[in-house]
């Protein structure tokens, strides 16, 4: 709808390795390939994950004359603009903006929080990262009590309610599970899902433990591409259909899921 500001979705984890960067990316080409007019926004000056694989992906289209889907990127540098004022500029026109925070607790961070009509936290399928949103009781494997973090996300949506009169979808995002059904997995999910009652969050799975995703970096491809590239085998296949079931399940709204529109079409 023109004019209408674009919907927000946040990346955001305060702990590393969690396949945050990458799943960012991958919705960003994802709702572009399907007609959305995106950006991208990286906050993480320092490692600029999702920065650098959109520059990767700018040098493969100019390299190939391959038509890829593009998202509008940027990286925030605070010398030339407030967060505020990028995030306005960025989004202007859009439909949908991807945002990826640094993995640390960042000031910046927590102010793209405020904006996020989506919030995405992305987990590996452990203990050791579900410790961020919760505390498990050692012997029983029930949760003792939420951590500091998911407190953080309660904060910043009752800030947001009062500020904006608007509600943030939380989605915790399962990322890296095993395809074989293990006991701590098992315990992994129970966990989660006696949070998500407590705290107010929705369980997605989403992206599996590939070593494609690593490998697609250099060049700034996402598993979308691989068709117009010539280079689909089984596993890829498998591995675009989890990211096909993630981005459904992200449940945007009908404005940002919309097909693509009438003037592109005619």
């Amino acid at each position: 709808m023109a004019g209408a500001a674009p919907h927000f979705i946040v990346f955001a984890n305060e702990k590393g390795g969690t396949g945050k960067s990458t799943t960012a990316v991958h919705t960003a080409v994802a709702l572009a390939a399907g007609g959305r007019r995106v950006a991208a926004l990286d906050l993480d000056t320092r490692q600029r994950t999702l920065g650098r694989y959109l520059d990767n992906r700018t040098e493969t289209i100019k390299r190939t004359g391959v038509a890829l889907p593009m998202p509008k990127h940027d990286t925030f540098d605070p010398a030339r603009h407030t967060l505020s004022e990028l995030m306005d500029e960025i989004g202007r026109d859009m439909d949908v903006v991807v945002i990826d925070t640094p993995g640390r607790d960042d000031p910046h961070a927590r102010e793209a929080m405020l904006r996020a009509d989506t919030l995405v936290t992305p987990i590996n399928d452990s203990f050791v990262d579900l410790d961020l949103i919760g505390q498990v009781d050692p012997e029983t494997y029930r949760v003792r009590r939420p951590s500091f973090y998911a407190e953080l996300v309660w904060n910043s949506r009752t800030q947001r309610a009062k500020t904006h009169g608007a509600s943030v979808d939380w989605v915790v995002l399962r990322n890296r599970m095993q395809h074989v059904e293990a006991r701590n997995m098992r315990r992994v999910g129970e966990a989660l899902g006696e949070l998500s009652r407590r705290v107010g969050f929705r369980i997605i799975p989403g992206l599996g433990e590939r070593v494609i995703y690593r490998e697609l970096f250099p060049k700034g491809l996402t598993l979308l591409d691989l068709a117009q590239l010539g280079e689909v085998g089984i596993a890829h296949i498998a591995a675009r259909q989890e990211l096909r079931e993630m981005i459904a399940a992200l449940s945007l709204p009908q404005e940002a899921e919309a097909a693509p529109r009438a003037a592109a079409a005619g």
